[in-house]
Formats: C-alpha cells, sequence, structure tokens
C-alpha cells in the first residue's frame, strides 16, 4: 500500500487451490480494493483503512495412517474490512485512527483460539469478542494521549466487518457507514452516532431532515480519549452470491447520494473500478472531507451458502 494519502490497494484473490480439502468457508471468492483520498479542502488525511485475509490450515507431512484417514490439507478463510475517521485537529484525528486499527489487529493477532465459522452461538461469541476490543482501544488511546498531551482529545469512528463463509458481522462506532448492496439495491447496515439521527430517533425532527441537519457531524459516539464507555453497535448479517460490502467514511456520504453510490457499484466492472469512481464522486461534489471506501465483492457457491 503506497504510503501517500492518496493511497490505494486493489486485492486479488486467487483462486483455491483445487488439490486443498477446504472448509465451507474457503469456498467463498472475493475481490476486494480500498482507496483513500485527502479531498479537496483538508490538509492531512485523517481516515485509514485495513483489508485483511484471516486463514486456519493444516497440511499433513507425514503419517502412517491409512490413505484418506487424516486429510492432506484443509484450510478455513476469513476477511476483514475496517475504516476509521480521527477526530480531534491537528494530528490526534490521523493518529486516533490509525493507532485504533493498529490496537484491532494487535488484539485479533493475540487472540489464541480464532473462531472460523460463525453458527448463531458462535457468532454471539464473536460480536462479544469484538465489542470488547473496542474498549480495549479505547484504553490504547487514552494511554497514547497520556503519554503525548498534544493528543488529549483525540478519537475516531470505527466501523468493522468480518466475514466467514457466507456469513459476516459489523461492529460500528460513529458516522462511518456499513452498506450491502444486493439484488441491486444499497441496503444501509449501520446507524450514524451523530446528535442530528438522536433528535431524529426521539421525535424531534424527521429522518429526512438528518442529512442537512447542523448537527449531523456532532458525534454521539466514538472511540474517544474522553469518556470511559465505548457504545458499540454490532449485528449478524447473511451474505448471498453477487453480494458487495461496502465501507465508507463519511467524506463519500455527505457529497455522494446512495442513489449515485447503487449506481456506481452496479456500473463497476471490478472492486477496484467501483472505488475509484466513488472517491472521484466525492471529489466532483467537492471534496470537503478526507474521503475512504473500502470493498468486497462476494462469490458464494451453493455448497458455502448453506
Amino acid at each position: 500500500m503506497p504510503t501517500d494519502q492518496d493511497s490505494t490497494a486493489e486485492l486479488s484473490i486467487p483462486r483455491p487451490d483445487e488439490s486443498l480439502r477446504r472448509g465451507t468457508s474457503s469456498l467463498v471468492e472475493i475481490e476486494v480494493a480500498g482507496r483513500s483520498d485527502p479531498g479537496k479542502v483538508r490538509a492531512n488525511n485523517e481516515d485509514h483503512f485495513l483489508i485483511a485475509r484471516f486463514e486456519r490450515t493444516m497440511k499433513t507431512l507425514g503419517s502412517n495412517l491409512p490413505e484418506g484417514e487424516v486429510e492432506e490439507r484443509y484450510a478455513e478463510s476469513a476477511y476483514g474490512m475496517l475504516v476509521a475517521d480521527g477526530v480531534g485537529g491537528s494530528a490526534g484525528g490521523e493518529v486516533a485512527s490509525r493507532t485504533a486499527i493498529q490496537a484491532i489487529v494487535d488484539l485479533v493477532i493475540d487472540t489464541p483460539d480464532w473462531i472460523m465459522r460463525l453458527d448463531e452461538p458462535l457468532a454471539d461469541e464473536v460480536l462479544k469478542r469484538m465489542e470488547q476490543r473496542f474498549q480495549k482501544v479505547h484504553e490504547v488511546l487514552v494511554e497514547r494521549a497520556k503519554a503525548d498531551p498534544t493528543l488529549r482529545g483525540m478519537g475516531t469512528t470505527l466501523t468493522l466487518a468480518c466475514s466467514v463463509g457466507a456469513d459476516f458481522l459489523t461492529a460500528h462506532v460513529g458516522d462511518s457507514r456499513a452498506y450491502l448492496f444486493h439484488g441491486g439495491s444499497l441496503k444501509r447496515l449501520t446507524r450514524d452516532q451523530t446528535l442530528a439521527q438522536s433528535l431524529a430517533d426521539a421525535g424531534e425532527i424527521r429522518q429526512e431532515e438528518v442529512a442537512e441537519h447542523p448537527t449531523r457531524h456532532i458525534l454521539t459516539g466514538a472511540i474517544a480519549t474522553r469518556g470511559t464507555f465505548v457504545q458499540v453497535e454490532l449485528r449478524h448479517h447473511r451474505l448471498a452470491d453477487g453480494d458487495q460490502l461496502l465501507l465508507c467514511t463519511d467524506g463519500l456520504t455527505e457529497m455522494v447520494s446512495e442513489e449515485a453510490i447503487a449506481a456506481a457499484l452496479s456500473a463497476a466492472k471490478s472492486s477496484a473500478d467501483a472505488c475509484r469512481r466513488l472517491v472521484d464522486l466525492a471529489l466532483e461534489g467537492g471534496g470537503k472531507d478526507n474521503v475512504t471506501v473500502a470493498l468486497g465483492r462476494y462469490r458464494i457457491p451453493h455448497a458455502a451458502s448453506r
């Protein structure tokens, strides 16, 4: 991934080795891409993203057991996407979003028992772990600010999606978003944690007023150095063949309508093309904020959809 502010990741996932006896999850193919741009107004980019694949594999190197009694090769696969939009001014927001993603990765790697299948009880356990990890990220940011007083007050949104086979989970804080593009329709999977949305939830304003309300940028939820608890929105979803999973910061959704996002996802020939088009649309709309997108396109054979 380039180190400049206009950072792009276009990842081609190779077709699985047909000699590998695969777990259900590794039958799924996903084409992923991500793109981030500082926009036309901001001097620095406080957005960060990460796309990763996790694997649990086994290869038998030797045995005197009868042929077929032990798997020669086996694998399970999971995919994770994260976007984070830092707040706090100066370098604080940039540090907060970067540190949050680094902390999540460290916490996942340090987990000794990766759950690579998501029936309902196991999905609940993974969601519980996600919530705990978000609380740990808060602690990491607090400690970072204690060590460097110039970072006091920094914070970040954090939206995460993890797919295993045809199941996927989302964990969300702030006003970055996750969307599912299914059957030509775009469905928002997360709820903005903003003052405007809280007013709508309380019946003080209409839902259609939220997008233009002056308090739409005031966060009621973030992973920040202030406060003691992070309110994490957790969800369990299912994927179908051909679905697209989009994560983005508000630099996209403030500049581009959901109808235009859906049209871009429908028309693009690849995840990379879609990400490029979405960022271009945000810039054409004014580019008033950093804009970041991460996209996965899924191919799910019947055997993996059960």
